[in-house]
Parts: structure tokens; C-alpha cells; sequence
């Protein structure tokens, strides 16, 4: 009775079990068709989620209210950017950029929506829906000249063409207007739940330092926020602007999401958002990168400190990846605590794991799982961002990241054991998906050690060690990579495009969502802005992007080793952008369905691997 006591207590203390971060809308979830949403939020059920973001179909409402206060077409396509980058129009960040939308986008979105908001309502969630944070088309000028406006400065790499966003005063009349016209489309559209998100300076400095809040127009509305801004512009935003901009509403109106509290808690130091309710949130993943990472010690302590933290304000936990499908056992494990009363024992849960995920008690699959867990599951380093380094999806040069936060050794053990396991396991999907992961892993981190030798060849100016080591990274290690991703489903680049073009009408539409959707992969920007931040290791996409930079740089090195001239960075990068951008322009058609067995490549990997990566301990 009395542990059942204190499972309620702290169920109370954990009413709310989020999900998704704004940029999971992007980066994830962008071209899902109903079946796909339908899975996930599913999957939402089963895990306890009941606070889900619910923003997919906004951008036909704020057309509608963009036409209500005079803007015409054509300013009104300057503004929305295109599908995969909806996220940072939404924030301010920038616009136009992918665009224009066609209105069977906002047809097939705004459908979209009115399932998703079903099916959740039906598991009794509480859709987080949007709000008018400040962020407004220049056209909006033209028809209120006089308007308290600032033009913020510009974001990222980005520069004025398609950045550097006009944001609204608050204490404007015409916010109330616009905001009164946007939330009551949402609630006569969408229902409401009275949670409602917005998000004003995402790594963005407001115009003042008092920045002030979107006015309540729900009489019942709780502002839900993300507390990014708090950590990604830590100079400006001192415990005297938090306070005053937590304040703007009254305590118990605001639900902050403390985003990145594995590994920069903020509540920590804002004496628990000084007084307004949060939820300690797992990030996780930036860009919905592939690679193993985890921060499995501090997910599972971190909760349990912020509910014992003193006057603590937790009202419940979260996950907050910016890109999904990746790494599953992460979001068992955080979705596992929101029932915990206490920290559990990590390595007994890692053997559990395994048992659940195969259905197999097989030694090996847990000791494997146990090295996981110990290693590169398990990252300490203070301040770390799991973003991929790895050379390996990074544009070539002579000052890449070759840094790591776990024992290889570990990481090759495991690899060792899984193979083993392997040939009794391989009609288990889940044992399929983590055979590819974790050998991708292993290859992510061999290619790092080509990349070292091939830079010290060249260095030493050796020739012959420059072509062995260049030579096996091109013409085996890569394509035996790209083979590998190419056997399962979950690693198509195909699957990606396909998915895309299939919410086409037609095939003008049909290249502009494929320029979207590749260009986000590479060059996030027209010219590299934000190169490579949502990189993924998919088949197809190793083959005809990564492995091709990688073969212009060891060329590139070749000839300058036999004409005797030095390597120069800025006309390397000058040929390479030619490589990316003929990446995204190729139009060439990718598989949507796996090739190969997945067990004869592993395998064959293995044996040709294994040895040698011992060797580089």
C-alpha cells in the first residue's frame, strides 16, 4: 500500500508526459502520410504520452488570417518557406527559403491535422496547439506602416534574402488582432485543450530586454514554452530577463519545457523557473542525426533530482528530439521513468532490454546490451551535445572532430556478440535494425581512422600509404556501408524521397518537394548555411553524396602530393559545394524497398573489419 502511495504522489507531481520538440515537425515528420501518423501516435498510447505537439496544418490558418487583414497571394508565398523548413518559419527564424507552398499542401495538411487530433483526443492526450508568437510577413507593413515593428538580425548562415524576420511588439494593438484572429480559426478549426505553444527569439536576441508575452485571448490558455533560448543565448538571457519574462503571466498560465535537462538543466539555476510549472525533458538528438548516443546516467537520475529539488515546480517529464527514428531504446527507457518512483538499476534494465526487444534470453544479446549501456549509451562528458561529428558525414577538411565520449573497445565487443547472435535472430525486425546500427557504428568510427591516416600520410607526404588507406575508405569501406543501409527499411534514402514527392499533384510540385527534402539532408540553405546538420546515414545517400566528397578530397590530396602544390581549403570547399549541389539536383530515383541479405553483409563486414579495428585500439 505504501509503495502504491508514493507511485500516486509521484504521478501527481508527473501529470504531464510530452512529446516532440517544433523541429521533430521538420525533421521527422514532415511527408507522413495518416497510416504513418496514425503508428506514431499509437505508439504515443502505449508509452504514456498525453501532452503531444499538435502543429501540422497551421500554415492553411494563417493563410486565412494573412487574407482577412489584406495580404495578397504573392506576399503571402514570400513568407512561408518550404515543407522542410516550416519549423523555423514557425519560430522566426527565417522565410521564403523551399517555398512556395502550394495550397494542396495546405489541403493535404489541414486533413492531416483533423485525424491526428482525433486519434489523439480518443487515447485522452491534450494536443499542444499553436499560437501567434510576434512573427509576421513584411506585407503586414505595407497594410499597418505605422506598427510597433523590429526586423531581428539574421539567423544562422542566413542572410537577409531569406532571414532577418519582422517581429510584432506585444504591446501593439494589432498583436491582439492578429493573434484574436489566428486563435480563434485554431479553436473553430482544431477544438481546443487550452495548451497552446509559442515560441518568440528561438536563438534569436529580442529587440529589448523586457521582451513581454503573447496576450491570453482563451481565458483558460496555459502558454506552453520551450526553454531553449534560456541555454542557446545563456549571455543575454540573466536570471532578472527569465524572471521577467516567466512573470508575464501569471503563475500556473505558463509550462516551461527545460529541453536539454539531461545535460543543461535550467531549473537548476532559475530556483525551478522561479515559480512556473516545467517538465524535465530528454533532447537527446540534434537534426535527427544517426548515430548511437546516450545519456542513459543522467536520464535516470535527473528526473527524480528535479522533483526533489527544493520548492520544485516539475509537473512532468519529456522527450524533446529534434529528429526521431533513432536510437528506440533511449525512448523506452525515458518513457519507462515517467512511472518510476525512483532511478532504476541501469544494467539489469539494459539485460531486460534485450529480452524484450528480441524475445531471446541468449547470453550474448545481453552482454552486449550491458557493454551498450556502459559505453557509448552512457556519455558524461559535461556540456555534451550528441550532434555527429563524425568525419564521416561532415565535409572533408584537415580539422574534423575525431573526438569520442566512450571506450571503442566496448563498442567492438558488443559488435562481436550481436554477429554471433545473429543467425538464429534474423526474422526479428527489431534484431535486424540493431545488427545494421550498431556495424554502421563501427564503420562511422573505422572511417574516422582512415581519415587519420590519410591526413598523415599526406602530411608526411607518403603517397603509397595515402592511396592504401584512401583507397579502402572509397572503394570498400564506403560502398560495403552503403550496402549494408540498402538491406533494411529503415535506412532508405529512398524512403525519404519517395514519401515526398508522393504529396505531389504533380511533377512541378513533385521537384520542389524533392529539392526540400534532399536539401535539408546536405546543404540546409541555398549555399551550405547549416551544412550538414541534419545528416543521416542512409543507403543511397552514402553512396551519392558522402563517398563522393570523400573521393574528391582524396583525389584532391593525390594531385597535390604529385604536383607538389599545398592543399587550399576554400578552393577545395569552392569543387565540393558543385558535388553537394549535384546531389540535390541529380533527380535520380533511390530504392524504397531493402536489397540484399542483411546478415551475409554484416557478416562479410565483420570478417574483414573486425580484426582491424581491434588492431587500431
Amino acid at each position: 500500500c505504501a509503495c502504491v502511495r508514493a507511485l500516486a504522489r509521484y504521478a501527481r507531481r508527473c501529470r504531464f508526459r510530452y512529446y516532440q520538440n517544433v523541429c521533430t515537425l521538420s525533421y521527422s515528420s514532415v511527408w507522413w502520410d495518416w497510416p504513418r501518423w496514425e503508428r506514431e501516435i499509437d505508439w504515443m498510447a502505449l508509452n504514456g504520452i498525453n501532452l503531444p505537439l499538435a502543429f501540422t496544418g497551421q500554415e492553411a490558418l494563417w493563410q486565412e488570417v494573412y487574407r482577412a487583414l489584406g495580404l495578397n497571394q504573392s506576399e503571402i508565398e514570400e513568407f512561408f518557406s518550404g515543407p522542410a523548413f516550416l519549423a523555423w518559419n514557425r519560430m522566426a527564424n527565417m522565410f521564403k527559403f523551399g517555398g512556395p507552398l502550394p495550397q494542396s499542401w495546405h489541403v493535404n495538411q489541414l486533413s492531416l491535422q483533423f485525424k491526428i487530433l482525433e486519434r489523439m483526443r480518443s487515447f485522452g492526450m491534450i494536443p499542444v496547439l499553436p499560437a501567434f508568437s510576434g512573427n509576421i510577413p513584411s506585407g503586414i507593413l505595407r497594410l499597418y506602416p505605422k506598427a510597433n515593428v523590429t526586423r531581428l538580425g539574421p539567423w544562422a548562415q542566413f542572410n537577409c534574402s531569406f532571414s532577418c524576420s519582422y517581429i510584432l511588439d506585444p504591446r501593439d494593438p494589432l498583436f491582439l488582432q492578429i493573434g484574436s484572429l489566428f486563435l480563434s480559426q485554431v479553436v473553430k478549426q482544431f477544438g481546443t485543450d487550452h495548451i497552446y505553444n509559442t515560441d518568440t527569439f528561438n536563438e534569436m536576441i529580442p529587440p529589448s530586454s523586457d521582451p513581454g508575452l503573447p496576450v491570453c485571448i482563451d481565458p483558460q490558455a496555459i502558454w506552453l514554452m520551450q526553454g531553449w533560448l534560456f541555454f542557446s543565448a545563456a549571455w543575454f538571457w540573466k536570471p532578472a530577463q527569465i524572471q521577467a519574462l516567466l512573470h508575464g503571466v501569471p503563475l500556473g498560465r505558463m509550462i516551461v519545457l527545460d529541453l536539454f535537462a539531461e545535460t543543461e538543466p535550467i531549473f537548476s539555476y532559475t530556483e525551478s523557473f522561479y515559480g512556473q510549472p516545467f517538465i524535465w525533458c530528454m533532447l537527446q538528438n540534434f537534426g535527427g542525426n544517426s548515430g548511437l548516443f546516450g545519456s542513459v546516467e543522467s536520464i535516470n537520475s535527473g528526473p527524480f533530482n528535479a522533483l526533489h529539488f527544493p520548492n520544485s515546480t516539475l509537473v512532468g517529464i519529456g522527450m524533446t528530439p529534434e529528429g526521431i527514428e533513432q536510437n528506440p531504446v533511449m525512448f523506452e527507457l525515458m518513457s519507462e521513468l515517467a512511472w518510476r518512483k525512483e532511478p532504476v538499476n541501469l544494467s539489469k534494465w539494459a539485460s531486460l532490454y534485450a529480452a524484450r526487444r528480441y524475445g531471446s534470453t541468449q547470453e550474448n544479446l545481453t552482454a552486449a546490451w550491458k557493454l551498450l549501456f556502459a559505453s557509448v549509451y552512457n556519455c558524461t562528458i559535461p556540456h555534451y551535445r550528441n550532434h555527429n561529428h563524425s568525419p564521416l558525414v561532415r565535409r572533408p577538411s584537415f580539422h574534423m572532430n575525431t573526438d569520442r565520449w566512450y571506450d571503442l573497445a566496448d563498442l567492438y565487443k558488443a559488435w562481436k556478440l550481436i554477429i554471433e547472435a545473429a543467425p538464429s535472430l534474423m526474422s526479428k525486425e527489431t534484431f535486424r535494425y540493431d545488427l545494421v546500427d550498431v556495424t554502421r557504428q563501427v564503420l562511422q568510427v573505422l572511417t574516422t581512422s582512415f581519415y587519420q591516416d590519410i591526413t598523415d600520410a599526406f602530411h608526411k607526404q607518403k603517397l603509397p600509404e595515402l592511396l592504401t588507406a584512401g583507397g579502402v575508405l572509397l572503394y570498400d569501406l564506403l560502398p560495403e556501408l552503403n550496402r549494408l543501409l540498402n538491406s533494411d527499411r529503415n535506412f532508405l534514402l529512398g524512403t525519404w524521397l519517395e514519401r515526398a514527392r508522393s504529396l505531389a499533384l504533380d511533377e512541378k510540385e513533385a521537384q520542389l518537394y524533392d529539392m526540400n527534402a534532399r536539401n535539408q539532408l546536405t546543404l540546409w540553405g541555398p549555399s551550405g548555411e547549416i551544412l550538414d546538420y541534419a545528416s543521416k546515414e542512409w543507403g543511397g545517400l552514402m553512396e551519392d553524396y558522402y563517398a563522393q566528397r570523400w573521393g574528391l578530397f582524396v583525389h584532391t590530396l593525390v594531385e597535390c602530393l604529385d604536383s607538389g602544390r599545398p592543399f587550399k581549403q576554400d578552393s577545395f570547399n569552392q569543387a565540393v559545394f558543385q558535388v553537394e549541389k549535384g546531389f540535390i539536383y541529380n533527380s535520380r530515383r533511390y530504392p524504397t524497398k531493402p536489397q540484399g541479405d542483411t546478415y551475409e553483409i554484416a557478416r562479410r563486414i565483420f570478417l574483414k573489419y573486425y580484426p582491424q579495428a581491434l588492431k587500431r585500439l
